[in-house]
Parts: C-alpha cells; structure tokens; sequence
C-alpha cells in the first residue's frame, strides 16, 4: 500500500478508492465472470490500524430460505478477506497464495439489506504462513467469528 492508502496495482484486480465510498478501496476482479465478482458482487476494502475490512454488499441472491443471508456467502466472504487482510496488513503478495484452512463459528444471522463487514488481523507470519483472525459483522452484530491459514508462494517468474 503507498503512503495515499491506495493498493498497488494487480493484473488481475481492480484496486483504487471508491468514489462512492471515500476512504475505501475496490477490491474486485476484472473479470466479472470469476468467483469473486459473480457471487459476491462488488467489494471494497479498507485498513483500520491493524485491521482490515472487507465489505460486501448483500442482494436478494444472497439470502437463504428464512431471508438471512446464507452461510455459504458469509464463509465465501471470509475467505477472500484472509487475502484483503494480506495485501492490507503488508503481510506478502495475496496473488500467489492459497487458502489452507478456515474454521468458523456462526453466531448470528446476517441482515441481507444491511453491507456485511468482514474485520480481521495477521496473528502471526512465518515465511510461508500467515495466520489470520476475526469476525464478520454487520454494524454492531456479530454474524461470526473466524480464523484462518494462508500459505504464500514465491512469485512466479516472468518467461
């Protein structure tokens, strides 16, 4: 992140503030086909001293059988913030990286007309792991709390 708060910029994402929401940034793929972008919708992100957010915000496809928002779009939302909370964080590259493991414990059911935060931290940072924690929330209710395991890759090499 640069000195404006501004991610560096990703062939494949699309970083840069919001207009719409000043203070935060895009934190979307280019590609509106890919999993991110189709299911999710647009994300924004922004740090908070040593947390990052992740936002989401829910629409009706979001929402399950009783109108909350489905489980399987909160845990989805989770696990694109462990790689929103490297890039923010500066704990390596989010790029070449994959999710080892996530657990999460729900505890509350997610509002689908309010966004849906994700807030999380780096616990710890080995040279291939990071270790990341927090909750998803939606303005003072807790929907769940998380932890999660990423393993860095080296960069590839250019050809």
């Amino acid at each position: 992140m640069s000195d404006t708060g501004v991610i560096a910029p990703h062939d494949g994402f699309d970083f840069g503030p919001d207009p719409e929401n000043p203070g935060w940034n895009h934190w979307n793929l280019k590609d509106e086909t890919l999993f991110n972008r189709a299911v999710l919708g647009r994300l924004i992100a922004r740090r908070e001293g040593d947390f990052a957010r992740l936002r989401m915000f829910p629409v009706r496809k979001h929402e399950n059988l009783q109108g909350s928002i489905h489980g399987a779009v909160t845990q989805s939302l989770i696990d694109i913030a462990l790689f929103s909370t490297m890039r923010l964080l500066d704990s390596g590259d989010a790029g070449p990286s994959v999710t080892l493991e996530i657990s999460t414990q729900f505890i509350g059911a997610g509002d689908p007309s309010r966004p849906l935060d994700a807030v999380s931290e780096v616990m710890r940072e080995t040279g291939k792991l990071v270790f990341i924690r927090g909750t998803v929330e939606q303005d003072n209710d807790r929907v769940a709390a998380f932890s999660g395991i990423v393993r860095k890759f080296s960069p590839r090499k250019q050809a």
